[in-house]
């Protein structure tokens, strides 16, 4: 359902070794209404696993979905790419058939979600 590259998981670990146990840490990919094109994406860590929750694992790290965001999310590919001006997570999604110029928000062609001023 998602899928994360192996740059993406190396920086997700690096970065989890810097949290207060970093082994009780899950990854949670969502979605909520918002942003410049309808849905926001929103990725942070999370030590508490909801009953709604989907748990996948990639590449050693644990995922959690919410069941609201999972249809938005199916085929999601999350990279991490360093540039001159640094680095950063980049998502693709194929559900996704308008997205933001920073590429934060989205829509689908079944669901426009609920746009706000940019």
């Amino acid at each position: 359902m998602i899928s994360l590259t192996e740059q993406a998981s190396l920086k997700i670990k690096e970065m989890m070794a810097e949290e207060d146990n970093p082994e009780s840490l899950y990854l949670r990919v969502g979605v909520t209404h918002g942003g410049c094109t309808g849905f926001t994406y929103g990725m942070g860590f999370d030590d508490q696993k909801q009953d709604d929750d989907t748990v996948l694992e990639q590449h050693g790290i644990k995922i959690l979905v919410d069941a609201q965001s999972i249809p938005y999310l199916r085929g999601l590919e999350i990279d991490y790419k360093e540039s001159v001006m640094g680095g950063g997570f980049t998502l693709h999604n194929p559900n996704a058939v308008a997205t933001c110029g920073c590429g934060q928000s989205f829509r689908t062609a079944t669901d426009a979600g609920k746009p706000e001023e940019c």
